[in-house]
């Protein structure tokens, strides 16, 4: 639908993938969910597997090819050594199978926050290995309080927008770690009684 508004008004389909993008919702790119390509594609941060900054804005020579030389770069842009890191991480996730992995345990990860059947998770949603779960509670802390419950028990988790929590798990992850995940959960959500 949006593919089809921005043709049929002449506007730039531009899609940010800095975060969704290179493996971390099942597919190589989250665009690729609903089938469409983008006029122009954004891709950053796991672009280098995290080792290096780098990033991409991609299109076709059409729309490129506006920017004339000088108008628009910066001294650091274009780094080669950059460049060969990201290309060599491209072949990584390509090989090793990124995203098919990044589907199946993030369906394992979703299967297993379900069984757990707390009363505080209200939703559960994700692709791939972007995650994120609702909690529901009297106390409007409680999201923040089991992130600080999760990091002393070992697990890594980003609360977003008070009652959410999001779950972006390395994309190696493997199924045993998917699942000592869940039940650092299950115990950190004994906070939350």
């Amino acid at each position: 639908a949006v593919r089809n508004l921005c043709t049929e008004y002449n506007v730039l389909f531009i899609a940010d993938e800095i975060q969704t993008g290179l493996a971390r919702t099942g597919k190589m790119l989250a665009c690729d969910h609903e089938n469409v390509r983008p006029d122009i594609l954004i891709l950053g941060k796991a672009l280098s597997g995290g080792t290096m900054p780098v990033s991409a804005v991609l299109c076709d020579d059409e729309i490129m090819m506006n920017i004339k030389p000088g108008e628009h770069g910066s001294t650091y842009g274009g780094n080669p050594l950059a460049c060969a890191v990201a290309m060599a991480s491209l072949t990584v996730l390509k090989e090793e199978n990124m995203a098919e992995n990044a589907e199946a345990m993030g369906k394992c990860l979703r299967d297993g926050l379900a069984k757990l059947h707390s009363p505080f998770i209200t939703t559960i949603r994700g692709k791939g290995l972007l995650n994120a779960i609702v909690i529901e509670h009297s106390n409007n802390d409680a999201s923040w309080d089991l992130c600080l419950a999760l990091k002393e028990n070992g697990l890594l988790a980003k609360p977003t927008h008070g009652d959410k929590i999001r779950f972006a798990p390395p994309l190696i992850i493997n199924k045993q770690q998917v699942e000592e995940c869940v039940g650092i959960i299950h115990q950190s959500l004994k906070i939350l009684e």
